[in-house]
């Protein structure tokens, strides 16, 4: 939380580095944008797919709520600021298959900072995780940090890897 993005990819992709044979990549959140901008910046990574749970690759309404209050900038960090605090333009990490898994259960923090409009997972709307080029996409009833926490979630996840797709 306290680097910049280029530098958290950077951190990435060196331990992806390490793995030497296929190295899949499942990122909750603000690790979604670090796991597609490791990919974008090393075309040499090792192959694999990557699953984003919550991830917020168009920005986020909360942080940029959260942004606006006094104790903002220092609560969510330089990385989540500088990223997640603005509109983006997200693009699809070259050659690499991407799934989306997103939330709709509306409870969590974020719905203290922002009046999100629904579907949202109570800290990121549905289109906020919207990436276009992704392979497949998925939405389960769970909120933020329950997807962390869900069997359905873990399992979607594992058939994308597996197969690249669900259902």
């Amino acid at each position: 939380m306290s680097t910049t993005l280029a530098e958290a990819a950077d951190a990435l992709a060196a331990r992806l580095r390490e793995f030497g044979g296929t190295a899949h990549v499942v990122a909750h959140s603000l690790g979604g944008l670090v796991a597609c901008e490791a990919y974008a910046r090393h075309a040499n990574l090792p192959d694999g797919r990557i699953v984003l749970l919550g991830s917020p690759v168009r920005g986020s309404r909360t942080a940029r709520a959260v942004a606006e209050h006094w104790f903002g900038p220092a609560a969510l960090g330089p990385l989540a600021l500088g990223e997640l605090a603005r509109e983006r333009e997200p693009a699809v990490p070259p050659s690499r298959e991407v799934g989306i898994i997103a939330g709709s259960l509306p409870v969590g923090v974020g719905r203290m900072f922002s009046d999100l409009p629904l579907p949202n997972d109570g800290t990121v709307c549905v289109d906020e995780t919207e990436l276009p080029g992704a392979t497949s996409r998925i939405v389960h009833d769970v909120s933020h940090t329950g997807m962390l926490f869900s069997s359905a979630v873990a399992d979607s996840a594992v058939q994308f890897l597996a197969s690249g797709r669900y259902g």
